[in-house]
């Protein structure tokens, strides 16, 4: 079967008094026509675990027939207007979940069945609404619902609504002029994300939220369950090859791992200490994945600056052959972790933690009073791994400053972990330490950089091609190496005398 298509979707959904008629839009948003509509009769069975997995993240999976787009659907949420849809052709069996949608939610269902949920037919009356010169900019449809779920108990709904869906190629900006004719023509936003969730809404967990007076633990569980959301949305890019996503799923590794070490206190660390382990190896796993992606587009940006005349042979292309063969190797490695039991049992051990966080006595303290202690210790291994690099030259000062990063990164971190209780008076003061640690990133890319540039000009020399360009970068990284240094001594001082709490210094 061909992979899922994505489409993005961009709309919103309103209810109306019973007996309205379907509100005129022309004038708005460019609309110039707006034609009469034509009617689709829509059926359609929604897929979830018994324990709706899926409806907690916001995710809906579906077989629809009748339409223009009738196949197999999944939606995932990317904002509160927008969805991204993967798309397969109907085919094979009617009531299985397509192997390939079923592997994309892995992290979602960690190994539960896909079964039907719910039946939707759907009466769709749909205008579309045109430009001057006959281009789609909205669709707006009118539907008439009969919902069905099972369950302990069976339920039968019907209701009405409208939604107002824009073109691909929209400007996302118009949904907004778009909602305010609809509401002063009398409809009014709808409470439900999707039709799914106004059926079954009360059978859904509501999702954790902090209360006015959070404990330390209600925090730092808050923002672990934000990690893990985050790492689930990039596996699914991940299994799609989507851009960027093999780099936020490091990142919400590192986040799940620094939360835990940094706030052991609150969530007890030596009851995490496995999983932080297992989340290391993860992270290990997908990292020749990102480094290769990274490598590759830093050493082209250098060679854009290069004169013409100092980069002899063919060097671009054996870059792409090389970078080519990392690229798949990388990817393969990532998919062959993530297909694994070993991070199936990593998913379900995270899932397992949030549903019974081991707290602590501290983690039942006010939220100021138990997150202080954790986040003055970040700080003070940070000045402390500072406080190493002096006097150090060489590959010793390198690794040194290396740490350097890691601890700012780590303090960095908890600063965000605590931002719902002390966002305000620690903005500065986590503005300065993320600048160190940007200004370190750049000076490890150099480090690693003339690593492998050292490899290449060696491969290279092998394969017959003329390694002199490869010197000229190398030599360019150790001056750029050294004036990040520089810039690094300047904002240090920013972090050491800097606004911040009294009781961070």
């Amino acid at each position: 079967m061909a992979a899922p298509t994505p489409v993005t979707e961009r709309e919103r959904k309103y209810e109306i008094v019973a007996g309205s008629g379907v509100p005129r839009l022309v004038g708005v948003g460019g609309v110039e026509t707006q034609d009469d509509p034509v009617e689709h009769v829509l059926d359609a069975s929604y897929y979830d675990t018994e324990t709706f997995r899926l409806a907690r993240s916001g995710i809906t999976l579906r077989r629809r027939v009748g339409g223009p787009d009738a196949g197999w659907h999944l939606k995932l949420p990317v904002s509160a207007d927008e969805r991204q849809e993967l798309q397969l052709p109907l085919g094979g069996d009617p009531h299985k979940v397509p192997g390939r949608l079923r592997r994309l939610v892995r992290a979602y269902t960690l190994g539960e069945k896909l079964v039907p949920i719910a039946h939707l037919r759907t009466d769709r009356f749909a205008h579309r609404l045109a430009d001057a010169d006959g281009r789609t900019i909205a669709t707006l449809t009118d539907d008439h619902v009969t919902g069905e779920a099972g369950g302990a108990s069976a339920r039968l709904d019907e209701w009405r609504e409208l939604e107002l869906e824009l073109d691909p190629a929209a400007e996302p900006g118009l949904l907004e002029e778009f909602d305010r004719a609809m509401t002063e023509a009398g409809a009014s936003a709808s409470p439900w994300p999707s039709k799914l969730r106004r059926l079954i809404g009360d059978r859904v967990p509501a999702p954790p939220t902090l209360g006015k007076k959070p404990s330390a633990g209600d925090v730092v569980v808050a923002a672990l369950h934000e990690h893990y959301a985050r790492l689930r949305r990039a596996d699914v890019g991940v299994r799609l090859d989507a851009d960027d996503a093999v780099h936020q799923m490091r990142v919400a590794i590192r986040k799940l791992r620094s939360t835990l070490r940094t706030f052991g206190s609150v969530v007890d660390e030596k009851k995490t200490a496995s999983l932080a382990t297992e989340l290391q190896w993860l992270g290990r796993r997908l990292s020749p994945a990102r480094d290769s992606e990274v490598t590759e587009a830093r050493l082209s940006e250098q060679l854009d600056d290069v004169p013409s005349e100092l980069v002899l042979g063919p060097l671009r292309q054996f870059l792409t052959r090389h970078f080519a063969r990392e690229a798949e190797e990388g990817r393969t490695g990532a998919l062959a972790a993530l297909t694994g039991k070993r991070y199936l049992q990593l998913l379900c051990a995270l899932d397992a933690l949030l549903e019974d966080p081991p707290l602590t006595a501290e983690a039942r303290k006010p939220a100021k009073a138990g997150l202080r202690k954790p986040l003055r210790k970040a700080a003070r291994k940070l000045r402390r791994a500072e406080v190493a690099t002096r006097g150090l030259a060489g590959a010793d000062l390198g690794e040194a400053l290396h740490e350097v990063r890691k601890k700012a990164k780590r303090a960095r971190y908890a600063a965000d972990t605590v931002k719902p209780v002390y966002g305000k008076k620690l903005r500065k003061w986590r503005g300065n330490v993320k600048a160190v640690q940007e200004t370190l990133g750049e000076h490890q890319d150099t480090v690693v950089g003339r690593d492998v540039l050292r490899r290449l000009a060696i491969a290279g020399h092998g394969e017959g091609q003329n390694t002199f360009t490869f010197g000229v970068l190398y030599g360019r990284d150790g001056e750029r190496a050294a004036e990040l240094r520089e810039r690094f001594a300047g904002e240090w001082r920013r972090v050491r005398k800097g606004a911040r709490p009294g009781w961070l210094s």
